[in-house]
């Protein structure tokens, strides 16, 4: 697609706005999503009385880093952080939450990004086409969201040992939902199912994360922009950007690094995986319980070049601390080593792949040696209310959660954290994984030898993440064609 958004489809358009008239849709634009000070007060007014998780067309709005989960209006972002008693280092620790956006995950943004450009240019009709969702968790949620504001059937694709959150909630929102064999790393197996939409269902369009820029374009500019304003305002004299976290997944919001790397040039951006699948580690391969991230390929928009360092996290780290984090008796362990009760109380704000977040900003400011002078960003993609009937699962498996397991997690885990599995990414080094893509997206997925060389090209990515103004140019053109703003 032409992220410039030149071409369109007049016919489609006509049918798309009409779908939207009726179901009293505004698309509201990307600057409105990093400053909702920009939305209509007939707007802001009307969300008083919508629920943030209702599925009404004015929670589009809500796409944002910025909703007041107290009023229903908006803030200057919601965000924790992790003071050294919790994480034992004397960097400074900041989470954006991303629990406030509708569905309860931030997705919702990446999910945008991939249908709007599509619904405004006229490349997609939702009153005769299926949106097609494939992801390892939130993903198809957002799609199924947005979808189901349009009145357009949606398909949701996801492994099948994703948590039984993510299967109830699906199995209410979209038409159908298709569990892909194998884990989180089984990411082919939902590439072979979107192929088989493609050759046997027409009337389907697939918005597939991984290779769609308008992923990684939303995190670009909305969330980038979000990190920078934190920055500013939390930021003492001397304090400088140290670091920006995040698991890759399909690699959309790792892209607020390269936004970030626009301002503070010599800040690190660690990409962070699972040790069980070593994919941008050691090239490695296998399982994992990190749910919400995808492995065993390099996404085609994983801007790898602008990439300093690879955090591999034993899943097993992760699965012990969501239950220190939610159980009483490991709040009990944490308050007795000086956690205060405020940040406990926000502790929930962290799924599985945030504490993977949490854990490998910790092992960052080691490896590079990070002191107080240094703030260390990254993203609570969802929150533990998805993972439930995972510590059902494991005080099943373990036992109940006690006094001497906490005490055994917090030492291990927290106190003990180590980069022990991290590599420190030379231009070599980042070539490689660039050229890795070759055996997934050329061979597999039919793009061409040709096009993976433009992504080495610097200027590629700089022209790609800058088309705000072409895209909320094309919304505004089609909120007037609408009728409704």
């Amino acid at each position: 697609m032409d992220m410039k958004l030149t071409k369109i489809n007049e016919t489609v358009v006509e049918k798309a706005a009409a779908r939207c008239r009726e179901k009293g849709i505004i698309i509201p634009t990307l600057a409105q999503m990093k400053d909702p000070s920009l939305i209509p007060d007939n707007i802001k007014n009307s969300l008083k009385d919508v629920g943030l998780l209702d599925f009404n067309p004015l929670n589009l709005f809500r796409i944002t880093w910025k909703n007041d989960p107290k009023t229903g209006q908006f803030n200057d972002g919601n965000y924790v952080e992790f003071p050294s008693e919790l994480t034992g280092i004397k960097a400074r620790v900041i989470g954006l939450v991303g629990n406030h956006f509708p569905t309860g995950a931030h997705k919702v943004g990446a999910a945008f990004g991939c249908l709007v450009p599509r619904l405004v240019t006229g490349e997609f009709d939702p009153t005769t086409q299926k949106a097609v969702w494939p992801s390892t968790g939130n993903y198809c949620r957002g799609g199924a969201f947005d979808a189901k504001l349009l009145g357009c059937e949606s398909i949701a694709i996801l492994p099948e040992e994703m948590s039984k959150e993510r299967f109830d909630w699906l199995n209410g929102v979209a038409n159908e939902v298709i569990a892909t064999p194998g884990c989180e790393s089984n990411v082919k197996e939902i590439y072979d199912k979107c192929w088989e939409i493609r050759n046997t269902r027409p009337e389907c369009v697939i918005f597939n994360q991984f290779d769609e820029f308008g992923n990684p374009i939303w995190h670009y500019n909305v969330t980038g922009s979000i990190i920078e304003e934190i920055f500013q305002k939390e930021a003492k004299p001397g304090q400088r950007m140290g670091a920006y976290i995040s698991s890759t997944g399909s690699a959309g919001t790792i892209a607020a690094g390269d936004f970030l790397r626009t301002k503070h040039p010599d800040m690190i951006v660690t990409a962070v995986e699972a040790l069980q699948c070593p994919t941008l580690y050691s090239c490695g391969f296998g399982g994992h319980r990190i749910e919400g991230i995808g492995d065993k390929h390099v996404p085609w928009v994983h801007n790898v070049r602008n990439t300093d360092m690879v955090s591999a996290v034993d899943d097993q780290q992760c699965m012990d601390l969501l239950r220190l984090f939610n159980e009483e008796d490991g709040h009990a362990v944490l308050t007795e080593n000086g956690v205060s009760q405020d940040l406990i109380d926000q502790l929930h704000y962290l799924g599985i792949s945030s504490i993977c977040n949490l854990i490998s900003a910790i092992q960052t400011a080691k490896y590079y040696d990070m002191d107080e002078r240094d703030i260390i960003f990254m993203p609570l993609t969802d929150a533990a209310d998805m993972y439930t009937s995972r510590l059902a699962e494991l005080n099943n498996q373990l036992g109940i959660y006690n006094r001497d397991k906490a005490l055994m997690d917090q030492s291990r885990w927290l106190a003990g954290n180590t980069p022990d599995y991290v590599r420190e990414l030379s231009y070599h080094d980042r070539k490689t994984l660039h050229n890795f893509k070759y055996f997934t997206w050329v061979e597999q997925q039919g793009r061409s030898a040709e096009e993976l060389r433009q992504l080495w090209d610097r200027d590629f990515w700089t022209e790609t993440f800058n088309v705000t103004d072409h895209w909320d140019q094309r919304i505004k053109e089609f909120n007037d064609r609408v009728g409704l703003a």
